[in-house]
């Protein structure tokens, strides 16, 4: 334990000094990775999707307000439905924009859980979004988890069926709109992954804020345990069994991840726990603290010579 809170102690000064470096370097490396899962995923746009592109608008992300920086993957996605139909563009940018008009109402300091989402929805972890919002943010904060998974299922139904809007005489812009429809309110997988992720953000963050020993281990597995269950038994009802090996790999490493942010973020001492009791004019207050777990200050022992020529003095002086 010792040597973890000294790594914990080199990560917190080396983020002290080097935090206006860090913090665009991270911006940077999202923001790219965003972009080349666009790349991957659509595609139909080359002038905006090729890597050097993607490298360069990374780049000026990375030194952009986050508000600001989060608009370049929705100009970029914004490119690629004009590239693959008008009727998909026109509704592509309607959707962000409600998205976006729902975080910036509800919580607009969590805008990047939006881009965040999808990205690690790529990457079969998404689990750990609604719990670090629970942990981290307020409950608004389950808003920016919602509309990140449900961009990413748009997103994912368009690629999936991007023969359907690619226009054809035969293909109207009646059945464009049909299909777009009909991919965002036939698909239950979305709307059961939404509702889990809600309640899974309040959960975590109505547990962790309790005063109760552990109060963040417990919010991380009560959180984890309903979202499981609730996925699981909707996978398997919705026949979607192959999808049971990615919840419970994904929800490991989830929690893994929680407990990592648990203890940079609320590392204490239960057992220095200390109860107090004051009072003013109007009313008694009972508190209790409890200190955070920090490595204790080496105590230095100072020695004191005598110079030499003192000593000399002293020795002359006797004899």
């Amino acid at each position: 334990m010792t040597t973890i809170i000294e790594l914990k102690e080199i990560a917190r000064r080396i983020y002290a000094r080097f935090g206006t470096y860090i913090i665009p370097a991270v911006k940077f490396v999202v923001e790219l990775i965003a972009l080349l899962l666009i790349r991957k995923t659509f595609g139909y746009e080359d002038r905006v999707s090729s890597v050097p592109v993607c490298l360069i608008l990374a780049l000026a992300a990375s030194v952009l307000p986050i508000g600001i920086s989060i608009l370049i993957p929705a100009v970029v996605i914004l490119f690629n439905f004009y590239a693959l139909s008008t009727e998909v563009f026109l509704a592509g940018g309607a959707i962000m924009a409600i998205v976006a008009l729902l975080y910036l109402r509800f919580n607009p300091k969590t805008g990047y859980m939006v881009v965040l989402t999808p990205v690690f929805f790529a990457f079969h972890i998404p689990f750990i979004l609604p719990l670090a919002a629970g942990l981290l943010f307020e409950p608004g904060a389950a808003v920016s988890v919602a509309c990140g998974a449900f961009l990413f299922y748009f997103f994912q139904g368009i690629s999936a069926n991007a023969t359907a809007f690619t226009g054809g005489e035969e293909s109207t812009a009646l059945d464009k709109i049909s299909a777009l429809i009909k991919q965002i309110t036939g698909n239950r997988e979305m709307l059961l992954v939404i509702l889990v992720f809600i309640l899974m953000t309040i959960i975590v963050y109505a547990i962790r804020r309790m005063p109760i020993n552990h109060a963040w281990t417990i919010a991380i597995i009560a959180g984890f345990m309903v979202e499981f269950v609730i996925l699981l038994g909707g996978f398997i009802a919705l026949g979607l069994s192959e999808k049971i090996g990615f919840l419970v790999i994904g929800n490991l490493i989830s929690v893994g991840m929680a407990l990592v942010l648990k203890f940079f973020f609320f590392n204490v001492d239960y057992k220095r726990t200390e109860k107090v009791q004051f009072e003013d004019d109007d009313y008694y207050y009972y508190v209790k603290a409890v200190p955070k777990l920090q490595m204790e200050p080496e105590e230095k022992q100072v020695r004191k010579y005598s110079s030499t020529r003192k000593m000399r003095q002293q020795g002359g002086g006797k004899a």
